[in-house]
């Protein structure tokens, strides 16, 4: 069973369909016509008379649907309940596997300060900050003083943007206070803030793991995640361009580390920020799979859900064929979000049924979706990712080029939609044209170039042909 909705629902599906294995969705009422209940063998209806997103974080409802009908495991997607340690417990206690690490690494991993407090033991380098949430606008004053602007000030029990505000000065502070208090709040059900120095224009570089229960753990190697619009993820590149070989080996040693550290199964993330001049800072781990695992399949021919699946079945990475050693990349993937957003109204959500749609395809393009298609209805309720579009080819330039050409593909009327368009490779070091809002190609290092420029291209309104 997946406990999620949209296109990693269906990901998840696809992939147990491979194994032979039955597949069951749940749903809101909201989602009755989604993609993703007709793609399972069976689906059942959750949260009814719940608020639309409250429905899948329903756990009693999850949890009596799974024991209902005989459920051997459950995969959490990412988003709604994917980091929560009390539904992988929940799960446990039901007597049904939970896909991803155990409910005590999910909790540690969860909790932020924690998760700073591991790395710092690991020996893994972290960017200076609180070691534990602050409980007052004061205990912010103070770290200002000591490390002076700008800051960040984080949601300790959550991530994906909610909760992060940056602040450049006193006159700033109080109010970016209480808005990232209340957002943390609102998002993850506790307000809990940590400061940290903020990093200006760095590089957000991950590390993809994969772990079993008899303690072997590899990496994947790193993605590139460093475009992004108010902090939330636009483009994601695999691998990284222009990354100095060195700092790959440290950022892909510390990751396996800090793995061991708590000794992780599973599939995970670990995200670190580089700076200018090299030196790479842990910034939290994701204990899911995540939007962008996409791009690492692409490179290194690796389904992360086939792994998730058996490592969850009580196998071991080298019964897998899964060895460091054998672990390679093969040329380039990039993954851009097409999303039903308006550019005239602030990247607004949009909504409304779909009247036209036309996909870019072709060799070397990958599509993940779930409501991408003719008379499909765009919810409000929801995120707003209308489909993933992945591209692979032999390099960077080639993998960019695919991008650019299916994204000029898409046919989309009924909703506006936003996409991001990696276009250029070698752009002069600092030259940052057309970036998105609060976010942009960072420079891979002293005298290289960067490793993108990025175009925001205008809504797909124009007439079907």
């Amino acid at each position: 069973m997946v406990a999620n909705r949209g296109e990693i629902a269906i990901r998840v599906f696809r992939a147990c369909t491979e194994l032979g294995i039955r597949t069951v969705a749940v749903y809101s009422e909201q989602d009755t016509g989604q993609m993703h209940r007709q793609k399972a063998d069976e689906a059942y209806l959750i949260g009814r008379g719940l608020a639309p997103v409250q429905a899948y974080l329903h756990i009693p409802d999850i949890i009596k649907v799974a024991k209902e009908n005989n459920v051997d495991a459950v995969h959490p997607g990412y988003g709604f309940l994917s980091e929560r340690a009390d539904f992988a417990q929940a799960c446990q206690d039901a007597g049904v596997r939970f896909i991803g690490p155990s409910p005590e690494v999910v909790r540690k991993m969860g909790d932020k300060v924690e998760a700073r407090a591991i790395a710092i033991a690991a020996g893994v380098p972290v960017v200076p900050g609180t070691d534990a949430p602050i409980t007052s606008l004061h205990e912010a004053h103070e770290f200002s003083n000591t490390y002076g602007f700008p800051i960040i000030f984080k949601a300790a029990y959550g991530g994906g943007g909610r909760g992060m505000r940056v602040v450049h000065s006193y006159e700033e502070l109080e109010e970016n206070y209480t808005r990232a208090y209340s957002e943390a709040l609102a998002a993850f059900g506790n307000g809990a803030l940590f400061v940290e120095k903020f990093i200006e224009k760095p590089r957000h570089i991950e590390v993809q793991i994969l772990g079993d229960q008899y303690g072997n753990i590899l990496h994947l190697y790193e993605r590139d995640c460093s475009i992004q619009r108010r902090h939330q993820k636009v483009v994601e590149i695999a691998p990284a361009a222009h990354l100095d070989p060195q700092l790959r080996t440290r950022l892909t040693s510390d990751s396996v580390k800090l793995a061991k550290q708590v000794g992780y199964e599973n599939a995970g993330t670990v995200e670190f920020l580089v700076d200018r001049h090299g030196k790479h800072y842990f910034i939290e781990v994701n204990s899911r799979l995540q939007v962008e695992h996409t791009v690492t399949e692409e490179i290194t021919d690796v389904d992360l859900v086939h792994a998730q699946i058996h490592v969850a079945e009580g196998r071991s990475l080298p019964d897998l064929g899964l060895r460091q050693e054998n672990i390679r990349i093969n040329g380039c993937a990039i993954q851009c979000r097409v999303t039903t957003e308006d550019p005239a109204r602030s990247f607004q959500p949009d909504t409304g049924r779909i009247e036209v749609f036309r996909s870019g395809e072709g060799m070397g393009i990958r599509l993940d979706n779930a409501s991408a298609f003719q008379g499909a209805v765009i919810s409000p309720h929801y995120d707003s990712l209308l489909v993933k579009v992945i591209a692979h080819g032999k390099d960077h330039p080639t993998a960019a080029t695919k991008m650019s050409r299916a994204l000029a593909e898409f046919r989309v009327r009924g909703v506006k939609v936003r996409r991001h368009l990696t276009a250029t490779w070698g752009c002069p070091h600092g030259q940052e044209p057309g970036r998105p809002q609060a976010a942009g190609a960072a420079p891979a290092g002293p005298g290289s170039p960067a490793f993108v420029c990025v175009l925001l291209l205008a809504p797909m309104t124009r007439p079907e042909t």
